[in-house]
């Protein structure tokens, strides 16, 4: 999980209320085609996992999010423990096996879908011929196949006449 007892390294331990997401409608009121007015039997896309550590992320918003785990689970809740890195301690920045964390493009990997959670919503632990369309993401993938790239044109510009009157 990429953990080491050191300094610079915060574990949290963070309970997220289980069981599947209603649609917040009026009354339950859906104005709509019938095939969405479904209300109770919703499911959230994303596990509680990435609910937790996005909620992590959130509150301590100096640590970065490196990974996550459960931990253990009620009729209620279900527990996980978070694993931060302070990426401005001088132990993290000198260590090479984790100082790519402290990069200013690490900044909240939990929201945009890079940790190992993550990355399992995004459907990137699978390779080959059934993962053609996942990757980089489906959004890239789908807006390369689906915008139209055109050559341009580009003229050629007359050389340039030096006026040789001046220097005369």
């Amino acid at each position: 999980l990429g953990f080491k007892q050191k300094q610079g390294y915060v574990v949290y331990r963070i309970r997220v209320r289980r069981g599947g997401r209603k649609r917040p409608v009026p009354k339950g009121k859906v104005t709509g085609k019938p095939k969405y007015q479904g209300i109770n039997k919703l499911k959230y896309q994303r596990s509680l996992r990435t609910v937790a550590e996005e909620r992590c992320g959130k509150k301590m918003p100096e640590l970065r999010v490196l990974n996550s785990y459960w931990v253990g689970q009620d009729s209620t809740y279900k527990f996980f423990e978070v694993i931060l890195v302070d990426p401005n301690h001088t132990t993290i920045r000198r260590d090479a096996r984790i100082n790519w964390i402290c990069q200013p493009a690490m900044k909240h990997r939990e929201i945009r879908g890079l940790t190992s959670a993550g990355k399992k919503h995004r459907g990137l632990r699978r390779k080959g011929h059934m993962d053609n369309k996942n990757r980089p993401s489906r959004k890239a993938n789908w807006k390369r196949r689906n915008h139209v790239v055109l050559h341009r044109y580009r003229q050629i510009p007359p050389p340039k006449i030096l006026d040789t009157s001046k220097y005369q």
